[in-house]
């Protein structure tokens, strides 16, 4: 290296140069990635063996006078991307990296240390690539098959290509090469830190390469990336393949590149991205039961009418027949189109299924089985079907055609509650449209009723069926009647619970007054012979004892309402009792007593009868809609209105009609995980119970918590979800009257969550005689506050708008007014989205036009 610097320094400038001199520096290697579309420096490569020596240079030799390549200063490899080989480690004794150089011009082999050049760097102008600058290309391996270790920052030189005078002829054994052999620096201590400036932490947003998973902050992706022809890749890894892990990100784009970039750029981007021939899936990774698959396999397995979701590298069987889809040793998990020629034959245990049950040459998994018995499918005996991919099924051996399973009622509703899937349309085996009706179906925008335990969502939703004429079936009518009946003695028997605590407290105040009088007569003024007004003759408290001993016992729902016919003759008894009596009129102070309970109780005698049918009224006023309270779905339509169209501005069409689903948050799993099947939502209504700002129960872990808390708490994590990442929330504020009621007596700042809560009330309020008045300013404050709690924390969540309505559960109108108002979110939303369609469209035309 000495002798290479004795040789370009002028002579009066050079000064003895020492082999240990640490000088960074970088060589000119020639250009190989896509085409650039402006003008680059052209240098003529240097002939290190024809440069003039010291005493050969005149006093007035400058470098100006040569042309020399473009040199820019290196920056070290972080040493968590690449490790180097034990071979080409340097010794601590230099301190500096090596490398070897071989140029087609060039004779020898130069060997020289990577600290030089420094001071020669100052007299030379350094390359940087600009914004989009695609000719910037750092080589960092020899190798196309290991992951490049990327730089902080890319080291850039250029060559034109060198013509037949500026170079000599060399052998064809000798290529231009360039091995880089780096000594790694610490990196910086921030984790999480851009990759090229090494600024920014783990909160700064980044682009993140698909090929070696670097990570650019807002900055530096354009210098890093360039124009990005193959997608979101870093200059030096353009042509190699794609990291497997990142290959669900492909043509998904970020916030960092929509704020970076054009909206039709970032198409561009994306488009690249998912067309670009290196970023296509390898096919010899995607076996098919047991056998790799072609590339013309993959071509039609992912061109089909339904290709399979989200493929990847891995193991997977296909069912040929019906169109099943699944990973290998796990059951179905979508239902893909049938008759495709890829893969081998389906084996036997390709699923693991562990039934003995056989359809198209596989033993089923236990949750298909249960299926099949919901669709009326005899499986005794181990029997052998087959089954086809409209869902008609035979016997193996017989002739005999059945089905199709998917016609029978709640199937698909199963196969979702059991994570099974279900076809996406009725389909014959050419793939054509069985029926009109079926694409309707598909297109229905769908709305999701979700919320916290006696949140109300079962109320809406039943008041909604009443509303829109969606009759209720007779299994359903027969188990809210079980239902209803059930709750009832529940309700007889937190009054009998209270009986015995008021009797307990008369005896408690005489034992008290007896001390305090020194009288040792027993009794007292409130008891006569050791009774009390809340006594029982001995009939009714055997029956009372009993009653409460099955409630605790929790064994209240098997019991009845079987044993209604034998126990409905205590219930008139029990009704007419004089301790009963004096009990109900003080059922206000039994917390465990609903509200509701006052209207079954009324009327007790007539539903403990066994020929009880429930009204609607009934239904509606029913806790929860089946004993299970797990999904429940419906459609509809909203009948026409003529102040609607002048209320809203749009012309709704009376026959639209909608799909309604309930799901219970006992239903969701855990962490939410049933929520992946619901991405096709249009919107989610979510229900708050307005008066559990005061009121606790037990939690998950048995822990008791705030209400209203816990009620936050899941919205937050279905806010958050990943499937209702940009979906519409509506927010229904439910009981509104019972909030009227209740604000006067206990404050909103019970609940820790509200408890800024300071209503500024006008000078009216206080002087208003009629208190109905007072109750209903101070709970459309509360209202008010609530509804602006959870507005902030969605879009502290989100960054989105979220939607209010106060809902009474109860009223018709009410629930009518929020469903109402949930057509019209849609509709705008729809109206949203055409309108952003037409500008992208008009915008593509003048470029057109103007091209």
């Amino acid at each position: 290296m000495a002798t290479l610097l004795r040789k370009i320094l002028p002579f009066e400038k050079s000064t003895p140069v020492d082999d240990e001199i640490s000088i960074e520096y970088s060589f000119a290697i020639e250009y190989h990635g896509p085409p650039i579309n402006f003008d680059i420096p052209k240098l003529v490569p240097v002939d290190v063996d024809r440069l003039p020596t010291a005493a050969e240079v005149s006093s007035s030799f400058s470098l100006n006078d040569m042309p020399l390549p473009v040199i820019q200063p290196i920056v070290k490899i972080n040493p968590v991307n690449q490790k180097l080989p034990r071979d080409k480690k340097l010794s601590s004794k230099s301190g500096s990296a090596r490398k070897s150089i071989v140029h087609p011009g060039l004779s020898t082999e130069l060997s020289v240390t990577v600290d030089s050049l420094d001071s020669l760097s100052k007299g030379i102008d350094v390359g940087h690539g600009g914004v989009g600058s695609p000719e910037i290309q750092e080589i960092s391996d020899v190798s196309n098959e290991t992951p490049p270790g990327h730089v902080r920052r890319p080291s850039v030189v250029t060559f034109r290509e060198p013509e037949p005078c500026d170079v000599e002829e060399s052998d064809s054994s000798e290529t231009e090469s360039i091995i880089y052999d780096e000594l790694p620096v610490a990196r910086n201590d921030k984790k999480g830190s851009c990759y090229r400036c090494l600024k920014g932490n783990r909160l700064t947003g980044k682009e993140i390469c698909i090929v070696c998973n670097a990570k650019y902050c807002y900055k530096c992706v354009l210098r890093s990336m360039g124009s990005m022809p193959e997608g979101r890749k870093c200059i030096t890894c353009i042509g190699k393949k794609i990291n497997e892990s990142r290959r669900g990100s492909l043509g998904k784009r970020s916030r960092l590149l929509e704020r970076l970039l054009g909206e039709l750029e970032v198409q561009r981007v994306m488009k690249s991205e998912k067309a670009c021939e290196a970023n296509q899936l390898p096919p010899q990774l995607v076996v098919v039961n047991g056998e790799p698959l072609t590339q013309d396999e993959l071509q039609v397995l992912q061109t089909c009418q339904n290709p399979p979701e989200k493929l990847k590298p891995g193991f997977y069987w296909y069912d040929k027949l019906s169109g099943f889809w699944g990973k290998e040793g796990h059951g179905p998990c979508q239902i893909i189109t049938a008759q495709l020629n890829v893969g081998a034959h389906i084996k036997s245990n390709a699923s693991n299924g562990n039934t003995n049950i056989i359809v198209n040459n596989r033993v089923i998994t236990k949750k298909e089985l249960w299926i099949l018995k919901l669709a009326g499918v005899h499986c005794e005996g181990n029997p052998s079907y087959w089954l086809s991919a409209d869902g008609s099924y035979q016997e193996e051996g017989q002739n005999n055609i059945k089905g199709p399973i998917w016609d029978k009622m709640g199937i698909k509703l199963f196969c979702t509650l059991l994570s099974l899937p279900v076809p996406p349309n009725t389909v014959n085996p050419s793939g054509e449209d069985a029926s009109q009706s079926t694409r309707e179906k598909q297109a229905l925008p769908k709305i999701l009723l979700v919320g916290y335990p006696k949140s109300g969502t079962s109320t809406i939703y039943k008041q909604a069926k009443i509303l829109y004429n969606i009759s209720f079936s007779e299994s359903e009518r027969q188990s809210i009647k079980s239902m209803i009946q059930s709750n009832l003695y529940g309700y007889l028997a937190i009054l009998l619970q209270g009986r015995e605590r008021f009797e307990e407290e008369i005896f408690q105040e005489d034992r008290k007054r007896q001390t305090a009088d020194g009288s040792g007569s027993p009794g007292g003024a409130s008891q006569i012979d050791g009774k009390t007004k809340y006594s029982f003759s001995p009939r009714l408290k055997a029956f009372s004892d009993w009653l409460i001993q099955v409630m605790v016992s929790g064994n209240l729902e098997v019991m009845f309402p079987a044993a209604t016919r034998e126990y409905a003759p205590f219930i008139g008894e029990l009704l007419n009792d004089a301790a009963f009596q004096a009990t109900y009129n003080r059922r206000h102070e039994l917390e465990m007593l609903p509200r509701i309970a006052t209207y079954f109780l009324e009327r007790a005698v007539e539903i403990s009868r066994t020929d009880y049918e429930p009204s609607d009224m009934d239904i509606v006023y029913a806790e929860g809609i089946t004993s299970s309270n797990g999904l429940s779905c419906m459609e509809f339509s909203f009948p026409q209105i003529e102040r609607e169209i002048a209320n809203d501005g749009y012309e709704h069409d009376p026959s639209a009609r909608y799909r309604l689903i309930r799901l219970h948050p006992s239903s969701l799993g855990q962490k939410c995980k049933w929520l992946e099947m619901f991405e096709d939502i249009d919107i989610v209504l979510f229900s708050v119970s307005m008066t559990d700002y005061d009121e606790f129960s037990l939690d998950s872990n048995g822990v008791l918590a705030n209400k209203m808390l816990a009620s936050k708490q899941l919205f937050e994590s279905i806010v958050t979800h990943p499937t209702f990442e940009k979906k519409n929330f509506l927010l229904l504020l439910n009981k509104a009257d019972l909030l009227e009621e209740k604000i006067e007596q206990v404050p909103l700042t019970r609940c820790e969550w509200f408890h800024d809560f300071n209503p500024v009330i006008s000078h009216n309020y206080y002087n208003c005689s009629n208190n109905r008045n007072n109750n209903t300013s101070l709970s459309q404050s509360a209202f008010q506050y609530i509804a602006t709690k959870f507005k902030r924390l969605f879009n502290s969540l989100t960054d989105r708008k979220l939607y209010v309505s106060m809902v009474t559960g109860l009223e018709p109108d009410s629930v009518d007014e929020a469903l109402r108002y949930c057509r019209h979110i849609l509709k705008w939303n729809e109206t949203e989205n055409s309108l952003v369609n037409t500008e992208m469209s008009s915008t593509d035309i003048e470029a057109s036009s103007t091209s």
